[in-house]
């Protein structure tokens, strides 16, 4: 790979993947590609990678598998999927196995490297430490929450909605705020706000984030 941030773009269709490559490269990013999930897992042991674009169908081993195995290996490299499939389930599925952001084929260039450039301002973290209220704890640098002794990971957008709630604890933020702190310039996150919240709410407890009827959601006292 060459460059600052290195992409590793898993992707089977010849044509496809070529454009992307020649358009990250023109923006400065260095890019290699993998046709298929065997090797793009491979390439993700043996280099660093500073985020990953996933086509979810692959042959052999499909994008939504090989996320899954990742993050069971628990790494957290950054993840945007693309798919030429619009169904909401897929893409709930795919958010909720860990991905940062999710691009339906076809998709405009500008938009994409948009969205990589949003993903990564949230891996890389605000600075600053831990943020906390009752017995929830969050380190921002290392996307890990804690409450009641049980310490979870979580991905970088999962970070910046939790973070963007404990920045506030008590108070009613509501959808429109909470996208724009998730989405940053040029990027839409908002229609997946929902399967954030879920998801950690799973991992940290139902009650951990408060959904305020017709107003938004809060962090209110935690034990």
């Amino acid at each position: 790979m060459k460059g600052g941030v290195n992409i590793l773009l898993v992707e089977d269709d010849a044509m496809i993947a070529d454009a992307i490559r020649v358009a990250l490269e023109d923006a400065g990013y260095g890019v290699v590609i993998e046709g298929d999930g065997t090797a793009a897992d491979s390439r993700l042991r043996a280099q660093h990678v500073d985020l990953v674009l996933l086509d979810i169908t692959l042959l052999r081993f499909d994008g939504l598998s090989l996320l899954r195995l990742w993050r069971l290996r628990n790494d957290w490299v950054p993840v945007i999927l693309i798919t030429a499939r619009h169904e909401p389930a897929q893409r709930a599925e795919g958010l909720d196995l860990g991905a940062d952001d999710y691009l339906v084929k076809p998709f405009d260039m500008v938009e994409l490297i948009a969205r990589m450039r949003a993903v990564l301002r949230r891996h890389r973290g605000p600075a600053g430490g831990e943020l906390g209220h009752g017995a929830l704890r969050l380190d921002p640098t290392l996307r890990e929450a804690e409450r009641g002794g049980l310490r979870v990971k979580l991905t970088a957008t999962e970070t910046a909605l939790l973070q963007a709630l404990l920045s506030r604890p008590g108070a009613v933020l509501t959808r429109r705020e909470l996208q724009a702190r998730l989405a940053g310039r040029g990027s839409d996150t908002g229609s997946s706000l929902d399967v954030l919240i879920h998801g950690i709410r799973r991992k940290l407890g139902a009650d951990v984030i408060r959904n305020v009827r017709g107003a938004g959601w809060m962090i209110d006292d935690i034990e």
